[in-house]
């Protein structure tokens, strides 16, 4: 008999959740989403990574969801590493033309852009789809800037733009009563 073993499927579940992300659907059918799944000391590190934004960046929230990322039983990244753009000239990404975009020098701080505004509506879809499936699955889970913008900041991960999810499996949400940071 085991005692407690539902965080054996604890992989095979994130899994299943980014096969939610990769099969969310895409702008032109273009796919440029990137997923991760962190082993236990990856999560750490990018644990320590996002303390170590929180002192560079003066945000304190980092710290916090540091924390929530330690507590975690695990953690998916989804990103978004652009091949393009969509050639709709629509000026969302703040050019007049996707050509004016593209040859504009891209900026990084923890993220890289501009990019087009439809990789940005795939990426949250493509969360959204996961965050769905972990909610369908009975999981416990927040999307994280913090977690996305550490491990893109410190390359941890191959992703213009990212968004961590933890996940946890608890008696008690552990992403739910958080304190609030300032």
């Amino acid at each position: 008999m085991k005692q407690n073993p539902e965080l054996e499927v604890l992989e095979m579940l994130a899994n299943t959740i980014l096969v939610a992300a990769r099969t969310a659907p895409k702008g032109k059918g273009i796919d440029d989403i990137v997923t991760y799944l962190l082993n236990d000391d990856e999560r750490m590190d990018l644990a320590d990574k996002m303390e170590e934004l929180s002192e560079t960046k003066g945000l304190k929230f980092l710290i916090r969801d540091a924390k929530n990322v330690r507590d975690a039983d695990c953690l998916v990244i989804i990103g978004l590493k652009s091949s393009g753009v969509s050639s709709l000239n629509c000026g969302a990404c703040g050019f007049e033309t996707c050509a004016d975009m593209v040859m504009h020098k891209k900026v990084k701080v923890e993220f890289t852009g501009p990019h087009c505004m439809i990789k940005y509506m795939d990426l949250g879809i493509a969360v959204g789809s996961a965050v769905a499936k972990a909610k369908d699955l009975c999981i416990d889970n927040r999307v994280l800037y913090s977690a996305g913008a550490a491990a893109c900041h410190s390359g941890m991960v191959d992703a213009d733009v990212a968004m961590g999810i933890p996940l946890s499996v608890k008696g008690k949400n552990i992403f739910f009563d958080r304190p609030s940071t300032r």
